[in-house]
């Protein structure tokens, strides 16, 4: 990510921002099941600008490596929220083949979409997410079962293809759509963890394969994966995923909502005025 020729305190800066970035994406991961995407994406983005990397390729190699990195933290996520017995497993395993396969059509997406394009999907899901659940009510519910196919499939195939174009784990579409049925926010929060695991694996394979031999991609890339800012974030994410699985179990379920939905908000105008501003 970081040119030969970029002066040292330019690095030390970088350095210091991702590794902010891991550790707050890493209480993410545990709290609400996101592996931590939804902070890389924005504070990669970010970062790459303030060094200069092409613009046609900023955002598709913060949604890779962010991807690269939630392959580790959500499987960290998932065996502590495991190992307190609240993960659906029965959804989870019926989501083994339309998720991934959703996140197969996303990558081949990605190969041709706009950094402008992936920006603005970043937002306008993060916007409408985040006002459900800021503005939740016990009377937001489709139903007080989830239903079985060919809908699942297709929510599996959908939470998929939105969350690898967003870099995301897929908490954010799970955790909605299990929330929609009755399903208790914490146990949403639980199986999310697993979901992130069907997403990130495939996705950072997918987003190798898309941006592979492009010459506008910054150093040390394989693909849009760039290993600098995995290397740097991923120790620490790691480290503080568990306490972010602690403080999920403590919290109650408003207060959960509430604050990611106020997160997600402000990641959503965070790129609007990158778009627009």
């Amino acid at each position: 990510m970081l040119p030969t020729e970029m002066p040292m305190g330019e690095i030390a800066s970088f350095a210091a921002g991702v590794a902010v970035a891991g550790a707050v994406s890493g209480v993410l991961a545990g709290v609400f099941g996101i592996g931590g995407g939804a902070v890389l994406v924005p504070v990669f983005y970010q970062v790459m600008t303030s060094l200069g990397v092409d613009e046609a390729v900023r955002m598709h190699v913060a949604v890779a490596s962010s991807l690269a990195i939630i392959v580790p933290t959500s499987l960290r996520s998932f065996q502590g929220h495991h190992a307190r017995g609240v993960v659906d497993m029965a959804l989870l395993r019926s989501f083994l083949i339309p998720v991934p396969l959703g996140v197969l059509v996303a990558t081949m997406i990605a190969a041709s979409i706009s950094s402008d394009g992936l920006r603005l999907i970043f937002a306008i899901i993060a916007l409408a997410v985040g006002l459900r659940l800021a503005f939740n009510r016990e009377s937001w519910r489709l139903g007080t079962e989830i239903p079985g196919n060919p809908w699942r499939a297709a929510i599996g195939f959908v939470i998929g293809l939105l969350s690898t174009l967003m870099g995301i784990g897929g908490g954010v579409m799970n955790n909605t759509f299990m929330s929609l049925f009755g399903r208790p926010m914490h146990q949403a929060v639980a199986t999310s963890a697993g979901v992130g695991v069907l997403i990130a694996i495939p996705g950072t394979i997918g987003y190798i394969w898309a941006g592979w031999g492009d010459p506008r991609l910054p150093v040390a890339s394989t693909g849009y994966v760039n290993w600098i800012a995995v290397a740097l974030i991923l120790p620490i994410t790691l480290l503080v995923t568990p306490f972010g699985v602690k403080l999920a179990h403590a919290m109650k379920k408003r207060h959960l909502e509430i604050a990611f939905g106020a997160f997600l908000l402000f990641v959503s105008a965070r790129f609007f005025w990158s778009l627009y501003g």
